[in-house]
């Protein structure tokens, strides 16, 4: 029975760590500052970029390249800042894990 539990918990933490690994990444580049999941803050909710975006083959392309070099008039009067700092590797995989939010 214990070998059971073991497996499962060790599945469940496999399967939840890489999106809690991007959430981890979005707080460390202080991403969560302007954003929520599905609350409007400075910027807009996660859930509406990505609902923004179904369907758009370079979706990720054009989220990670706005994530590092900002943008401005796309959701509004505030502009989003750069993130020089976010790594392009870091970028994709932010972008990634907000477009999966659909």
């Amino acid at each position: 029975m214990r070998a059971i539990v073991m497996t499962l918990c060790a599945i469940a933490l496999c399967s939840s760590t890489p999106a809690r690994a991007d959430a981890d990444l979005a707080r460390k580049r202080l991403c969560m500052g302007c954003h929520d999941v599905s609350a409007k803050r400075v910027g807009p909710p996660f859930k509406d970029i990505a609902a923004r975006y179904v369907g758009q083959a370079d979706a990720p392309q054009r989220l990670a390249q706005g994530i590092r070099e900002g943008s401005a008039k796309v959701w509004g009067p505030v502009p989003m800042p750069a993130n020089p700092k976010v790594t392009p590797d870091e970028a994709r995989r932010l972008a990634a894990w907000v477009l999966s939010m659909r």
